[in-house]
């Protein structure tokens, strides 16, 4: 599996620790993120990671920012990305299975790091349901 991460400066401690989690699972990573508390801008972090989601050149993307919405809304504007901001486990499952989220917005500043923790496990390990959901996703437009 593949993973591309980004954040901006409110991320960073997330970041870090949420690679540090993908690494014991022996993930394959690409940083896109900012390592540093410094300020920078994170559609700068974003955008490299909704591009190689559209590109199909990783699974998923995990995006951190403040409060999750201008990275989510970044990433949204790209064909092909479906990023769910959550800010918890079930609402991360839900869109996994409802909505075949393929990114994954976690809002730093409103969960507490064992929370984003476990919101990118249950990302990962939860698979699309298809069925009526399938109808529900060709309807979202692509162009």
């Amino acid at each position: 599996m593949k993973i591309a991460i980004g954040n901006d400066h409110a991320g960073t401690d997330y970041k870090l620790a949420i690679v540090g989690l993908l690494k014991s699972m022996s993930i394959d990573i690409t940083n896109y993120g900012t390592d540093t508390i410094d300020s920078v801008d994170y559609a700068d972090f974003v955008h490299p990671v909704a591009t190689d989601v559209h590109n199909g050149d990783v699974d998923f993307g995990i995006i951190i920012c403040g409060s999750g919405n201008g990275a989510s809304m970044t990433a949204n504007k790209h064909q092909k990305v479906r990023c769910a901001l959550c800010w918890t486990k079930e609402i991360v499952q839900l869109s996994r299975e409802h909505n075949d989220a393929n990114v994954l917005s976690i809002p730093a500043r409103f969960v507490s790091l064992p929370q984003a923790l476990e919101m990118v496990k249950t990302f990962l390990d939860t698979p699309f349901e298809g069925g009526r959901h399938e109808r529900r996703i060709e309807k979202i437009p692509c162009s």
